[in-house]
């Protein structure tokens, strides 16, 4: 038996238990998700889950220009995100920093949760559903390089570092830039503390040299709004509930809200009038209470429980 809910491009999907002569089989890509669903009779039966390109901004997510003017773009952000309540909102949050950023496209996934055998994919983006219906009817998700993020990668990928030798692979990228999906992009890997995973990804339609510079710029918040929104997507798609954190001591959130502003320990610790050796302990300390893998989740999920202001 399977449930599907979906709601202005974001969905989750929850696969119960099958028959005995079922399988499931479920593929996630950055571009797109799908189920097959092999029945006794060995005829595949599919279910398409579509995405938004165009969302509605949200009365509850609009906020004054001037407001908007004062703020850092991670700090509009992640307030957006905070009020996100929903998947719908989730969805039109995404779009907004989309815009923010002047990114071509957005997308974010869960493709895996700590309890395998209750898989819950989650995912909102914001590429046309015209290059989605594309992909799934040409099943690009057997040469796209960017699923193999989900499986084995660590670190952001550039999408131009991806091996693109074969023919199809080459001449998939070059369909996926007809549909506007962006001539440049980038991936981020998400763990999360019991084993799940997520990828979050931006693409570009700038001049090489202009995308660059757009990553240089924004490649602390890209990391930041990566693992934000990874807690996001559980919490508001009810996959997770928040809390269960240990509490950080003043010192363990005053490093944390500094480093989350850009600051390297050394200036940290000039402001606090600590030793450096002290603000990496503090460091090392907060990111162990809030179970992250890296700094940039321990951040993102400090903000999240807002412990800290980002």
């Amino acid at each position: 038996m399977q449930a599907i809910r979906t709601a202005q491009g974001c969905a989750s999907i929850s696969l119960e238990s099958a028959a005995p002569d079922k399988q499931h089989f479920l593929h996630v890509t950055g571009e797109a998700a799908i189920i097959h669903q092999k029945t006794s009779t060995h005829q595949p039966t599919r279910q398409i889950l579509g995405f938004a390109e165009n969302s509605k901004p949200d009365m509850l997510l609009e906020r004054k220009p001037m407001e908007d003017r004062q703020q850092s773009p991670l700090s509009w952000s992640l307030t957006r995100l905070r009020r996100v309540g929903s998947g719908a909102d989730l969805n039109v949050a995404i779009a907004n920093i989309r815009d923010r950023y002047q990114f071509a496209h957005l997308a974010f996934l869960v493709v895996r949760l700590a309890n395998p055998a209750d898989t819950h994919p989650f995912y909102c983006a914001t590429y046309p559903e015209e290059w989605t219906s594309l992909y799934l009817d040409r099943n690009y998700f057997a040469i796209d390089p960017v699923i193999n993020l989900s499986r084995t990668g660590f670190l952001p990928v550039d999408w131009s570092n991806l091996d693109r030798r074969s023919a199809r692979t080459r001449s998939f990228f070059m369909e996926a830039r007809s549909f506007d999906i962006g001539r440049y992009g980038l991936t981020v890997p998400i763990r999360g503390p019991s084993g799940e995973r997520s990828l979050f990804s931006v693409t570009s339609n700038l001049r090489r040299a202009e995308w660059r510079k757009l990553l240089l710029s924004s490649n602390h918040d890209i990391q930041i709004l990566s693992h934000y929104l990874h807690e996001k997507a559980l919490s508001a798609s009810g996959l997770r509930t928040s809390g269960g954190y240990r509490k950080l001591s003043r010192r363990e959130q005053e490093c944390l809200q500094l480093l989350a502003h850009g600051l390297v320990s050394k200036r940290i610790a000039a402001k606090l009038q600590i030793s450096e050796n002290a603000v990496r302990l503090y460091l090392k300390l907060a990111k162990r209470k809030l179970d992250a893998k890296t700094m940039y989740q321990a951040i993102a999920r400090a903000s999240f429980l807002e412990i800290i202001q980002t």
